[in-house]
């Protein structure tokens, strides 16, 4: 079966969400929503997410549920809101837990700001399960490494990979937050990469200026080309030079609005008695050493 797929691209973080359906049939899923966020006014807004919204309504098609690959370091996830105007679950990997008790712990939150067991989704997903959707049938494939909840999602001839992989010429997801393991991606991306399919599509992609961001990526080119993990590159090569270069990255510019955010589902923490929500930011001091001198 070829799922109809259609592409919305987040500028702001280079981000793709996908409305997926089967021919025919009015049950979709949809993969990876962003919520629009400026960390400077601290303003949120979902208009992006609304754009999704609306291309469903304007297909007759009824979003049924919400698939996080992972809980996103780069961008705010809209999941909350459309579950709320869309009727739709929200569905991510097991390991969200891992990831709620490792940030929970950095943020310094207690019991009544983040319970960590998953409790703030429908359904967490585990390896081998498959979601029924209508006509649509979804098989969840634990893809760990860039982070311990990330999965991805196998519809018919084509796979969503989150960040596990980024198009060839930009190769592959880091693997430094808590949970991460090279080790594991490389073993991920080599089920990826024997799966019966045809067709990968990718949570981003960062091309070169005058290069068009690309959505899908046949399975083929990605094997035979992917600039970190093509066919020959062995595991010990790869997790050295995954692990090199991880070292020189910079931490994402939302990193800590995002996971507060995606932990929970895409919710705003809660608001406090003022009625507003607050994001944490954790600041530590650096000795730079004293300067002297006229």
């Amino acid at each position: 079966m070829q799922p109809n797929v259609i592409p919305f691209r987040h500028e702001d973080t280079a981000t793709w969400t996908y409305l997926v359906h089967a021919p025919g049939d009015e049950a979709a899923v949809v993969i990876d929503p962003v919520l629009d966020f400026d960390a400077a006014s601290g303003e949120a807004c979902a208009e992006s997410a609304a754009k999704v919204l609306a291309a469903a309504a304007a297909a007759h098609l009824r979003i049924a549920w919400i698939l996080e690959t992972h809980a996103h370091a780069d961008h705010l996830s809209a999941a909350a809101w459309l579950r709320e105007r869309a009727g739709a679950r929200v569905a991510i990997g097991a390991g969200i837990v891992h990831v709620q008790l490792a940030f929970k712990e950095r943020l310094n939150l207690d019991d009544e700001a983040l319970v960590a067991d998953g409790r703030q989704f429908d359904r967490l997903l585990a390896d081998g399960d498959v979601l029924r959707i209508g006509t649509l049938s979804v098989q969840v494939l634990a893809t760990p490494g860039h982070t311990p909840d990330s999965m991805s999602y196998v519809i018919g001839d084509a796979v969503f990979v989150g960040d596990t992989l980024f198009s060839p010429a930009s190769g592959s997801a880091r693997c430094d937050f808590p949970g991460g393991d090279a080790r594991a991606l490389y073993r991920s991306v080599q089920r990826l990469y024997g799966l019966p399919v045809t067709r990968m599509f990718l949570c981003h992609d960062y091309p070169s200026a005058g290069i068009a961001a690309r959505a899908e990526i046949p399975l083929s080119e990605q094997r035979a080309q992917n600039i970190h993990l093509h066919e020959g590159i062995d595991e010990a090569g790869f997790v050295a030079m995954r692990t090199a270069r991880d070292a020189t990255l910079a931490v994402p510019r939302l990193l800590w609005p995002a996971l507060q955010v995606n932990i929970r589902a895409g919710r705003l923490p809660p608001e406090e008695s003022n009625g507003t929500s607050y994001l944490r930011l954790p600041v530590r001091l650096r000795d730079g050493g004293a300067h002297s001198g006229a």
